[in-house]
Parts: structure tokens; C-alpha cells; sequence
């Protein structure tokens, strides 16, 4: 596997790319993915408003130019009118990576019943995994916390590298 993601941070929020609030999102998914231990550098941050439009082209010009081996948004991603994040995800990826969502939503679920009316996705596009996260920056760096493990792992895959098969602990090869 290659020595590091490189990942493209987009904040997606009304408020904070009018300048009404501060990025707090952003930040959080960062510390997250430091604290995991997960060898990365930050290759570029933005902030978008909700728009759909905005946000999948933003998504498709990363993947394009080869730019982010991950790109994580916070934001967007409930059920208010405006929430559209997931949408724009699915305008771009190839294909979507439910299990990862899945693990989001259940690991923070457990312990706050509310996660479970977030509408995280994953999917490809191009060689980068793209990943929508809550707002919300706890629900976030939880979220990333919770699938931190297997970032390194289905990278190295959607870049075409053809790393071992991860193994429980304690299963011989």
C-alpha cells in the first residue's frame, strides 16, 4: 500500500459558507482521522454550500484529476429540506459501498438513537472513496471513528492495489 492517503475535506453547510458559522465539522474529521493513527495528509478543504450541484461537482473534480485518495463531507446528510449531500454522492460515484454506512449508522446508533436518521453513503468514484458523514462534528469524527480500520484497507483497494486480505485475529491464513 502506498504510504498515506491523501484526503480532500468538504464541509457541506448553508451557515458556515455564508460565514454565519464557524467549520467545526472540518476540523473534528481530521482530529478523527489523526487519532485513528491513519497515515494521511490533508490535501485540500472547502466549504459548499447545500446545493446538490455544487457538491457533486466538487466530489467529480477531485476523483478526476486524481487529486484525494478519500473524500470525506460533513453535512448535508439529514432529513431537513436542504440536506442533499447523499444525493449528490450517488450523481457521481460508480457504485455505492453500503457497508460502511452501515457500520456508521450502527455503531452510533447504539449509544444515540438519533445517528440513525442520518443518511450516510460511501461509494467509488473513479480511484477515490467518497464518504458523507453527519454535520455535526462529534457525529462525524464518531462516524469515522467507527470505520477508521477499514479505511486503509478498501483505499488501497479502489486505487487498484491488491493488498492481503485483512484477517480476524486469532484465524490462521
Amino acid at each position: 500500500m502506498s504510504p498515506g492517503i491523501r484526503v480532500s475535506l468538504l464541509t457541506v453547510s448553508d451557515g458556515v459558507s455564508a460565514g454565519q458559522r464557524e467549520d467545526r465539522g472540518g476540523p473534528a474529521c481530521e482530529q478523527a482521522l489523526a487519532e485513528a493513527g491513519i497515515p494521511h495528509t490533508i490535501v485540500s478543504r472547502e466549504v459548499l454550500p447545500d446545493d446538490r450541484g455544487r457538491v457533486a461537482f466538487a466530489i467529480r473534480q477531485l476523483a478526476d484529476r486524481d487529486h484525494a485518495d478519500l473524500v470525506v463531507l460533513t453535512g448535508g446528510t439529514g432529513v431537513a429540506p436542504r440536506d442533499r449531500t447523499p444525493e449528490a454522492v450517488r450523481d457521481v460515484v460508480a457504485f455505492e459501498v453500503p457497508g460502511l454506512a452501515e457500520k456508521m449508522r450502527s455503531e452510533t446508533g447504539a449509544a444515540f438513537p438519533p445517528a440513525y436518521l442520518s443518511r450516510q453513503v460511501a461509494g467509488v468514484c473513479q480511484r477515490t472513496l467518497v464518504i458523507a458523514l453527519p454535520g455535526s462534528p462529534r457525529g462525524a469524527a464518531d462516524c469515522l471513528r467507527a470505520i477508521a480500520g477499514l479505511l486503509p484497507h478498501a483505499v488501497a483497494l479502489v486505487r487498484g492495489e491488491a493488498p492481503p486480505h485483512p484477517r480476524p485475529s486469532g484465524v490462521p491464513l
